[in-house]
């Protein structure tokens, strides 16, 4: 049997009428840069996530990159990240001329551990990019109040997290900002790349609106230094025609999760130290990967790529271990939490196309490994 990580050509055939049709429309206004698409996307989006408003982007990274350059972060500011994270978290902090400052993980949720943040603060700290990683939103509560003791600015990067839930309050909706990517793997994915800042500023929206448009409100007339950061009408479009069917979707993998942990129940290798499922600690985990941890990863990988099964190491490299990060001064052992996740995460298959026999086969496979 061949187990993909991610099918999207399934996806697409169950609802390839629609978005035939939304690209039909497109070409058919010759609309391709600010049609109305965009504009009725945003405010879809924003209600999804329960902020007031949204700004479409070029991508998820742009969607965190833009923030920084509105609050004016850059040379000789710092900004808390979580060590262990997709590249742009961090990335984007650098770019601006900022220094990124990175916090180890929580073990059980892999997103950045609340209790370890306050030491990492200084007069030169910013702002925060808390990551809710995996579909699973980090502690905002906590985050929140250190963010309002000290008067950071909160950036919630929400790219692998759309519509996850804590106390009731969707990913997003916590921070001064809220990010969201719509990379083709993601939960709600477009055909290539895109982003949406979500607010509840009207001031920070305009801005993010201003800048994502070469600084301009009104045309040939610039007010600020921002860039070509803008969110094609077609990929609007496509975004349009998916979103009434996202919640079917998550609920298909939060479907898949469950079965994914009876599964192994059965097999008895929970409760051992050869793996550990997820746990959800909110109240909505969207599970845009199924991450767990498991004893000698690297074998296992070349076990299931052998037996036709997909599978992804998010993430093999933490972010002070990473070459371009090297004048930080971080060293080996700075980050124990992350370091260990690196060498056992690994994602396996989940999408809302996959069937009880894909999953079967996959914890069957997985436990012959560990019984062999």
């Amino acid at each position: 049997m061949q187990v993909p990580i991610l099918d999207l050509k399934a996806q697409y055939l169950s609802l390839k009428e629609e978005i035939d049709n939304a690209i039909r429309t497109v070409f058919d206004s010759q609309q391709f840069i600010n049609g109305p698409q965009v504009g009725e996307c945003e405010k879809a989006i924003a209600a999804y996530s329960q902020a007031l408003f949204a700004t479409g982007v070029s991508s998820g990274t742009d969607a965190l990159l833009i923030p920084l350059m509105i609050e004016k972060i850059g040379p000789g500011d710092e900004v808390i990240v979580p060590n262990y994270s997709f590249f742009a978290t961090a990335g984007v902090v650098a770019r601006v001329g900022a220094k990124p400052v990175f916090v180890d993980i929580d073990p059980v949720t892999f997103n950045i551990d609340p209790q370890k943040i306050e030491e990492s603060i200084t007069a030169k700290t910013k702002a925060i990019i808390p990551v809710h990683l995996f579909g699973q939103m980090a502690d905002m509560m906590a985050i929140g109040e250190l963010a309002d003791k000290y008067h950071l600015i909160v950036i919630e990067d929400a790219a692998q997290a759309i519509g996850a839930e804590c106390n009731r309050k969707r990913a997003g909706s916590f921070g001064h900002y809220g990010t969201l990517s719509f990379f083709p793997s993601k939960n709600l994915g477009c055909a290539g790349d895109g982003g949406m800042i979500i607010t509840s500023d009207p001031k920070r929206d305009e801005l993010s609106k201003i800048f994502r448009q070469h600084g301009s409100k009104v045309k040939y007339r610039h007010t600020h230094i921002g860039g070509n950061f803008r969110l094609d009408t077609l990929q609007a479009a496509i975004l349009l025609a998916k979103l009434p069917l996202l919640d079917r979707w998550t609920a298909a993998r939060q479907e898949h999760a469950k079965y994914y942990r009876e599964l192994f129940e059965r097999t008895g290798l929970l409760g051992t130290d050869l793996i550990a499922l997820p746990e959800e600690t909110c109240d909505r985990h969207i599970f845009n990967q199924y991450v767990g941890r498991f004893t000698r990863r690297d074998r296992l990988i070349a076990w299931l790529r052998d037996h036709g099964i997909e599978c992804v190491v998010y993430y093999p490299i933490p972010f002070h271990q990473m070459e371009c990060f090297a004048d930080l001064g971080y060293s080996i052992g700075d980050f124990p939490e992350s370091e260990k996740a690196s060498g056992e995460a690994l994602a396996i298959p989940i999408y809302p196309e996959m069937t009880s026999e894909m999953q079967e086969y996959v914890v069957d496979t997985i436990a012959e490994f560990y019984r062999k």
